[in-house]
């Protein structure tokens, strides 16, 4: 198994916590703790963690959940980094923090690229969700793997070819269990993921 790895070439800068925007890292930490309860965040039997999520700030920077912090019952601002340049046909990225960067960033900033509207992204791993809405929902070609300039490239795919920019979920048929929602900010762009992880427990 290859979750959480990094695939890109992350030129990271050690830095201290991210204060740019304190209202909004603290959005990211609660919804990102809510998000561990619900067990769209987490940690696999063997150790590695999966899930992340970011949000924009200004036009071209991001602030993100850092990688292999799955595990954490609770996160605090070192488990985020700021990501400010990025070069998807290079596969490289720059962020700058406490914590590397999450190995799905480059992802979240090919999303980020396609409509200045979108503001948050949320990465969750729902196995029930993955399995039922896969080929239903918006999906990603299963031959393509997470954090790849080639998924960068699904996303731009998916939302001209897709119903994405409406239903704002989609499902990532190379990465398991894998689903990806956004919006104009976090309760926004968690809220298609809760609305079907709570039709699914009502089933």
């Amino acid at each position: 198994m290859d979750e959480g790895v990094i695939k890109f070439a992350c030129d990271w800068q050690q830095a201290p916590p991210i204060a740019l925007d304190p209202v909004a890292l603290q959005a990211l930490i609660t919804w990102r703790d809510r998000l561990f309860q619900c067990g769209a965040i987490g940690v696999y039997p063997n150790g590695i963690g999966y899930g992340n999520l970011s949000i924009r700030l200004g036009i071209d920077r991001f602030l993100i959940s850092g990688t292999q912090t799955g595990h954490l019952t609770r996160t605090g601002p070192e488990h985020y980094t700021l990501v400010d340049r990025w070069e998807i046909d290079r596969n490289w990225l720059h962020c700058w923090g406490p914590i590397c960067a999450s190995s799905e960033s480059l992802t979240h900033a090919a999303i980020y690229q396609l409509d200045p509207n979108i503001r948050a992204i949320i990465h969750g791993h729902c196995p029930a969700l993955w399995n039922q809405e896969r080929d239903r929902l918006p999906t990603t070609r299963a031959t393509v793997p997470y954090g790849t300039p080639a998924m960068a490239r699904e996303m731009a795919r998916l939302f001209t070819e897709s119903p994405l920019p409406e239903c704002r979920i989609l499902v990532m048929a190379g990465h398991e269990d894998g689903v990806l929602s956004f919006g104009q900010d976090l309760e926004t762009a968690a809220q298609p993921l809760l609305d079907r992880l709570a039709a699914l427990g009502a089933s």
